[in-house]
């Protein structure tokens, strides 16, 4: 069976930025519901089972360009009292709706921080060894739910 739409796909794979390795592991996704990134899931469209290949997604099919606008200073004080405050910590902010907003600290200068709402990826060409492990039909209630039970 080969990757297609509302097909449910099993891979295993190794995430390399700039030649180090990010991340590794087996994932299943339901294809062609925007699971993954663009670029992989381009990538993937159409292989087999068992088929293994390299995949090289620039930034644009991936976390996108670093939008320079979602670099921002706030005070110090926007931060819990007991949180460790230094660069490459993460936390989550709230956007007008109360959704969760993932930001980095880049910088701390006294009072003010510098922080980075841009996905930690973003701006980055990413390179993937991926191997199709298994392909199936989707079940009813995974095309429903838009995702893998």
């Amino acid at each position: 069976m080969k990757v297609g739409q509302d097909k449910v796909v099993t891979i295993r794979y190794t995430l390399q930025v700039e030649g180090e390795v990010l991340d590794q592991g087996e994932l299943s996704y339901l294809h062609g519901h925007r699971n993954l990134i663009q670029g992989l899931e381009e990538a993937l469209e159409g292989r087999e089972e068992g088929e293994a290949f390299q995949a090289h997604v620039p930034a644009e099919k991936a976390y996108g360009p670093h939008d320079p606008e979602g670099v921002q200073v706030v005070p110090l004080s926007a931060f819990p009292e007991d949180a460790e405050v230094v660069p490459g910590a993460q936390f989550y902010a709230q956007d007008m709706e109360g959704n969760p907003m993932p930001l980095t600290v880049v910088a701390v200068e006294g009072e003010e921080v510098t922080v980075d709402f841009n996905h930690p990826l973003a701006g980055k060409d990413l390179d993937f060894q991926v191997e199709v492990v298994k392909v199936r039909e989707a079940t009813p209630e995974e095309l429903l739910h838009g995702h893998v039970h």
